[in-house]
């Protein structure tokens, strides 16, 4: 089969027109069809050496497919070992022995993968599997930074106020989560023009730059997370109110008792639960509005999607077709 290999550490993808097709392991497991994969951030840090991940790698986690039994599926990536207490709570995701696919073992810049259980396949039903593709990381990573907020405001006897730092793929999605799912007011915070533009067409109440003064939120999520935005959300988020940092800018805040406002709260996100992507595919079905166009761009094209993304040269999301 065709395959796009990452060989090594800061190294070009490589395409292979004869890679070893994907087999059951002892008879277990099952095999999809590629149908579409997303081109995700977390791509180049594999990349970048930022993960501890075995090189050489099929990369690639934001995978829809197509299932002998199951039809058309959406790929849930993270893969826990199962008897952790992560585990046992449905929080696959940050099980500390996980192995997700595209990151730690083979996944979807391909044209058939492993997938060991078939309870990490989700229906899609009659959801288009290119334009769903990007759900089942950036989409789900949104939904579950926003799930958590909406518990946050849901006390509020009044409107609160939601910042968004960093309203590319995944600000983007917020935005539509946050309109659909809560009467906050939505503001949008990004260096750049036109990120800023479109976060105003889908659907925020404000756009600002970073240079602009904000009054106090009730909730913030990060989605960049580096020193800066960090130092933004801490001088702006609101008593009681909550910090989010979705991002892997690697940035540091000064957080203690005196530091933030009083009962301030400050937490991380990451990805999303087995559940959540099933939640989320059902908002899809009910308000498709939710699944933003994408480009596409055929598999062998993998180096160029990373070099365009890189380089902030896209507007929404790539997604490869093999």
């Amino acid at each position: 089969m065709r395959a796009v290999v990452l060989p090594g550490i800061q190294q070009t993808l490589v395409v292979e027109d004869n890679y070893p097709d994907p087999v059951l392991r002892g008879g277990e497991g099952e095999i999809i069809e590629i149908t579409a994969c997303g081109v995700c951030h977390s791509d180049l840090h594999v990349v970048d050496g930022e993960f501890p991940s075995p090189l050489p790698l099929v990369l690639g986690h934001e995978v829809a497919g197509v299932h002998p039994e199951l039809g058309p599926v959406l790929l849930y990536a993270p893969w826990g070992c199962g008897a952790c207490p992560q585990c046992a709570d449905g929080d696959e995701m940050i099980c500390a022995n996980s192995s997700e696919a595209g990151l730690f073992t083979n996944g979807g810049y391909c044209d058939r993968m492993f997938v060991p259980d078939r309870k990490y396949l989700a229906p899609l039903g009659d959801l288009d599997p290119i334009t769903a593709a990007p759900l089942a990381c950036g989409g789900l990573t949104a939904y579950r930074a926003v799930d958590h907020g909406r518990k946050a405001l849901a006390p509020m006897q009044r409107q609160g106020r939601v910042l968004l730092i960093g309203v590319g793929g995944l600000g983007q999605y917020a935005i539509r989560y946050l309109r659909l799912l809560t009467d906050a007011k939505v503001i949008a915070l990004d260096v750049a023009e036109d990120k800023r533009s479109r976060a105003l067409e889908f659907g925020a109440d404000e756009a600002i730059g970073p240079d602009e003064d904000i009054a106090p939120c009730d909730l913030i999520i990060d989605f960049i997370g580096s020193d800066t935005t960090l130092a933004t959300a801490a001088g702006t988020v609101a008593r009681k109110g909550m910090i989010i940092v979705v991002g892997l800018g690697g940035g540091q805040t000064n957080f203690g008792l005196g530091k933030v406002p009083p009962e301030a709260r400050f937490m991380t996100s990451f990805w999303g639960t087995r559940q959540q992507m099933d939640d989320l595919l059902d908002l899809a079905r009910r308000e498709p509005s939710i699944m933003p166009s994408v480009e596409t761009l055929p598999l062998t094209d993998a180096q160029h999607a990373h070099n365009r993304l890189r380089e902030g040269q896209v507007a929404g999301r790539i997604v490869l077709i093999p």
